[in-house]
């Protein structure tokens, strides 16, 4: 039995006729986590004993000729972000490291569980999902399976380096900035980020990050993404986003892939610079979905600036209303900070104003990206415009200071207009280091290696990453990310279904 090779309906199928049961299931999943955990640090919480008695439940509801659900017995983690009754939600953070345990369900969690999966875990994230790589001071760095030097990506990245390294073959997942995809691309997966309220989350959120993060589930090839969302999508009436059923099956779609009849290819999307290793990767696998019969359209430009600002507005006011109760309290000293910086900054610098600003962006990404869409079906580009992070790079913050602040990179005064700075770098100073989410283009160390996948949070797109190579410098897999037309969620899994069939690269950590 290997999760890594064996799809998610076959596994379902199996335990469904008896071939095999939740339990043995349930067993393997466990075993792996206790080999591979304490090197990948991909799951913070895990019940072997809840787990393994739903296994038995499972197991005799099929025993008695009942339906045991399309992922019956299927063992699965869930992001530390999202509720699953009997764990605590710690969101990464000392801030909630100590709170009671759920006693119910997300929506999400809840319709897994209805249909048979079985919760052993909760996975690693970064502290309130705020970073490209997962780390947070309270659980610690998570690892890349095929690379444990490197980071699996963020914010979902406890569930991708699950899932990569076969502990369990299906995990949630959730993508405001990249949080899905990323990780996927960085890890070897299929990654699928559905359009906005898609799946629906019920619980309340904080302004502006409800309406930039999609929930989701991520699995090795994109027919289990498909097949396993299929159960959870659908309206939720405690869910003002929530969209209407897309009234076909997903799974059914991916399972029947064609050609998309014409792609736009724009690799930096017209702000972004990107890594030529990167890119070269990308190109080949353009080039193998043209001679498979698709037409592709090579852009200069689908967006006309850089993305970044608007979403950073709306993502650092998230990040100040929830940290904000903790100012004054032991708690503050405990949080990353890199999370304290981005409540700094948002407290002294974005108004009312900024944030109805980068709501009207958000407005004229999209129509932009309409405008591209007008001319193609599908729109692809690189995953990540830089090379994977290592996945801990302590950095002083002098030289954070001299690096990204003295040489130009960043606009100071733009940036702290407003904020008390001699407080503010001496308390980073008292710090003294900081771990930050470094990689690289070209071999140069960079803030900005995940900047592709932001915009598609801004308009609300459906979006997904399938594996177009690996690096000839470490053998580490490059992500290609595809776009969809609103609410096209069906045409981006095609697409990704067919750009396994053709690139024929199956990944496999080698774990």
């Amino acid at each position: 039995m290997d999760f890594r090779t064996t799809p998610l309906p076959e596994l379902a199928r199996d335990v469904a006729d008896r071939r095999v049961s939740a339990r043995e299931l349930v067993d393997h999943a466990l075993e792996r986590i206790d080999a591979l955990n304490p090197t990948f640090n991909a799951f913070v919480a895990v019940d072997p004993d809840a787990a393994r008695a739903a296994a038995d439940a499972v197991d005799a509801r099929i025993a008695a000729g009942e339906d045991g659900g399309p992922l019956a017995g299927i063992p699965i983690g869930v992001k530390d972000l999202e509720d699953a009754a009997g764990f605590v939600t710690s969101f990464g953070s000392a801030a909630h490291a100590g709170d009671p345990p759920a006693t119910r369900d997300s929506v999400l969690v809840e319709r897994l569980k209805e249909a048979g999966a079985i919760v052993v875990g909760k996975t690693n994230t970064p502290e309130f999902g705020l970073k490209p790589v997962t780390d947070n001071p309270t659980f610690g760095i998570s690892r890349n399976p095929w690379d444990p030097a490197r980071s699996p990506g963020g914010s979902s990245g406890g569930t991708s380096a699950a899932v990569a390294a076969g502990m369990v073959p299906l995990a949630t997942g959730s993508d405001g900035g990249g949080s899905i995809r990323i990780p996927s691309a960085v890890t070897g997966l299929s990654g699928h980020k559905p359009s906005l309220g898609r799946v629906p989350a019920a619980d309340p959120e904080a302004p502006g990050w409800p309406h930039l993060s999609s929930k989701g589930v991520m699995a090795r090839r994109i027919r289990d993404v498909a097949y396993a969302l299929d159960v959870v999508v659908g309206p939720h009436p405690r869910d003002l986003r929530s969209l209407p059923h897309p009234g076909e099956s997903w799974f059914e779609a991916a399972s029947s892939p064609e050609p998309p009849r014409r792609v736009g290819w724009c690799p930096t999307l017209g702000y972004a610079r990107v890594d030529r290793e990167i890119l070269r990767v990308c190109e080949r696998a353009v080039e193998a979905l043209a001679a498979s019969g698709t037409d592709v359209v090579e852009l200069d430009k689908v967006f006309d600036e850089d993305p970044g600002p608007s979403l950073g507005a709306l993502v650092s006011t998230y990040t100040r209303r929830t940290v904000e109760p903790y100012r004054d309290t032991p708690i503050w000293s405990k949080l990353d900070p890199l999370v304290v910086i981005a409540a700094e900054m948002a407290a002294a610098t974005i108004s009312a104003v900024d944030l109805v600003r980068a709501e009207d962006a958000c407005h004229r990404f999209n129509g932009q990206l309409v405008e591209a869409l007008e001319q193609v079906d599908l729109l692809v580009c690189p995953t990540t415009c830089g090379q994977t992070p290592e996945a801990s790079m302590p950095t002083t913050v002098d030289e954070l200071m001299a690096r990204f602040f003295t040489e130009g990179d960043v606009d100071l005064d733009a940036l702290t207009r407003g904020v008390d700075l001699e407080r503010l770098i001496g308390w980073l100073q008292g710090i003294g280091q900081l771990d930050i989410a470094l990689g690289t283009i070209d071999g140069e160390i960079v803030l900005d290696w995940c900047r592709l996948t932001q915009p598609f949070n801004l308009t609300r797109s459906p979006a997904g990453s399938v594996c177009a190579g690996f690096t000839e410098s470490h053998g580490l897999p490059v992500g290609l990310q595809v776009v969809g037309r609103q609410h096209d969620d069906v045409g981006v899994l095609r697409a990704i279904a067919h750009l396994e069939d053709v690139l024929a690269l199956d990944p496999v950590s080698p774990v």
